[in-house]
């Protein structure tokens, strides 16, 4: 049997501006030891080089960091053009130079072909696993594994800059898109090739609640006395924990099932927003307006699908 994890039991989301040159997991395991909190995690890695917003769940709230990973995204992205890397970014070597000119019809062309449904292949470099070790583990050996392409929507591009050597877009997508692999892949259109050179995640669907830097909460960690359990600071900045799944359906259900609910059972429902088996929904409880967990419906009734405990609330 495991040792328990030291630390609070805390619940709720902090939604970091992560830094540059910092993992997601290295920046989460950071924040929580500044909330001494005993379980955290986040709702979907970003690379080292790219900053930008990424929701730190904590307790409870990590029951549904899994849903917010289904959800679509916005990236504002500068891609240095005439240069192509191993990595598709900053960080690897220069495979490939060319003389750039490129001007704003055919960025508007490539925008044209590049949104829309299209198969995407994942980068050698990506934390992708093929048998047990992640892709770039192969990659960094020179090492070529099979990938498999998945189906990804580029739902807008905007064009933000252009000058001679570097493209600014906004980029927003769904789940599981490669930024590197569609600047990659523009830079092939182009004929000249490209790669990331700045990687900033500005939104995500559903998340809500204002951004803080490390910086700032590594000033407020200053101030709490740990010795004294105060961290009263700190856990006024913790968001609900339903503040990272605002995009899912809203169901309501009935008073007195809310603890019935809560113990796994099916609840009475009275209003929701979607009827269909196959729709997860948030659930509310009919007078109180607590967050009890995820269901969907089944027979008329709301059947739990992750529910929280309401002593965490």
């Amino acid at each position: 049997m495991g040792r328990r994890k030291s630390g609070r039991d805390i619940s709720g989301v902090i939604v970091l501006d992560k830094p540059l040159e910092l993992t997601s997991n290295a920046a989460l395991q950071k924040v929580r030891r500044f909330f001494n909190a005993r379980k955290a995690g986040h709702t979907g890695a970003l690379d080292p080089l790219a900053t930008g917003v990424l929701p730190l769940c904590f307790g409870e709230a990590t029951k549904l960091s899994h849903f917010s990973l289904e959800a679509d995204k916005t990236y504002e992205v500068v891609a240095r053009l005439g240069v192509r890397t191993t990595t598709s970014d900053a960080e690897g070597e220069v495979v490939a130079t060319a003389a750039v000119a490129v001007d704003e019809a055919q960025v508007k062309a490539a925008i044209a072909h590049f949104t829309g449904v299209q198969e995407q292949s994942p980068s050698m470099f990506s934390a992708l696993k093929y048998e047990g070790r992640p892709l770039y583990w192969y990659a960094r050996q020179g090492i070529e594994v099979p990938r498999k392409t998945r189906q990804i929507c580029i739902h807008k591009i905007n064009l933000m800059a252009l000058d001679a050597s570097s493209l600014k877009l906004e980029v927003t997508c769904s789940k599981g898109t490669y930024i590197r692999t569609l600047i990659d892949d523009m830079g092939q259109f182009f004929g000249c090739g490209a790669h990331v050179a700045e990687l900033r995640r500005t939104w995500i669907e559903g998340v809500t609640g204002n951004m803080i830097s490390f910086a700032e909460l590594e000033q407020l960690a200053a101030q709490c006395d740990s010795e004294n359990n105060d961290y009263q600071v700190l856990d006024a900045l913790l968001q609900p924990c339903d503040s990272v799944i605002q995009q899912i359906p809203v169901v309501r259900i009935v008073e007195a099932d809310a603890i019935k609910f809560s113990a796994g059972n099916p609840a009475r429902a009275l209003t929701a927003d979607v009827r269909d088996e196959a729709v997860v929904l948030r659930v509310y409880s009919e007078t109180s307006e607590r967050f009890l967990g995820l269901g969907f419906w089944r027979d008329n009734k709301i059947v739990p699908k992750r529910v929280l405990s309401i002593a965490e609330r």
